[in-house]
Order: C-alpha cells, then sequence, then structure tokens
C-alpha cells in the first residue's frame, strides 16, 4: 500500500502532523497482519525520500524462522513499487499490542540498508507513547558491504 506525504523537508523535520499520518498508517496496517502463532500484530509504514508512503504488517509462519517482520515486508513492498534505489526519509512502528517494541536487530539492518545515518525511526515506547531515534542510533555498528 502506498500513498504520498511531502517530502519538502528534511528527516529531522516532519511535522507532528507528518509522524501522526506515518504512525496511523502503521496502526492501520498492523490491522492486517498474519500473526496467528504469536498474536503480536505489527504495522509499519516507510517514507521514502520522494514523498510516497509504504506500508507493511507481519506475516508469520509455522516455522518461525521463516515469518517475515512488518518493516521488512514494508521495504519489500517499496522496491517493488520503486526500484533497489529508494531511500527511507522515516519509518513508523506500530503494534496492537500497546506494548513497547523497537525494530529488531534484523530489521535495523534491512532498514539501514536503504537509509541514512539520520533516518528517523519512530516506536512504541513504555506507557503508549511514541519514541524516535535515529539510525545512526539504533544501529551504530551496522554491517557495511566494502564493494
Amino acid at each position: 500500500m502506498s500513498s504520498e506525504l511531502s517530502a519538502e523537508q528534511p528527516s529531522a523535520a516532519l511535522t507532528p502532523a507528518q509522524i501522526a499520518s506515518l504512525q496511523q498508517q502503521a496502526v492501520t496496517v498492523a490491522h492486517h497482519a498474519y500473526a496467528p502463532y504469536s498474536n503480536f500484530r505489527v504495522g509499519a509504514a516507510l517514507l521514502l525520500t520522494d514523498g510516497t508512503i509504504v506500508t507493511g504488517c507481519n506475516v508469520e509462519n509455522a516455522s518461525y524462522r521463516l515469518t517475515t517482520c512488518a518493516e521488512q515486508t514494508a521495504i519489500t513492498s517499496a522496491v517493488a513499487l520503486r526500484g533497489p534505489g529508494i531511500r527511507i526519509r522515516a519509518i513508523a512502528v506500530a503494534n496492537l499490542n500497546q506494548t513497547a517494541s523497537q525494530p529488531c536487530g534484523a530489521c535495523r539492518q534491512t532498514i539501514h540498508e536503504f537509509s541514512t545515518p539520520d533516518t528517523i525511526v519512530y516506536f512504541p515506547a513504555e506507557g503508549g507513547s511514541i519514541a524516535q531515534a535515529t539510525m545512526a542510533e539504533l544501529l551504530p555498528a551496522a554491517f557495511l558491504l566494502n564493494e
């Protein structure tokens, strides 16, 4: 799923309305999650640098290793939609369990692949609030392939 949001401001300058919109889209898509094993339904909404918003949800599998996280589903959809040159300006993650949850390590590395150090990640924190961190803060020692 994709929609548009103004891309005129730098990552650090998302307005409260833009953040709320991104977060709401993550919540909305979390309702589509396939989570019959954990019942932990997660949604992610990516704001690409071109202003496009792409969403994704987690899709579980009876073989837990084959489960796909919401962040990775959104990134896969964004690449399919816009190509491998996408760059993430911001990402919002939400779950329907009212539980604090940052992106897992695998998702952090996947987000890193398509972002910049100042890409902002919004995620559920304690008490129902929304926390934010840059990719540099979430993954300070990211794996980089030197070609």
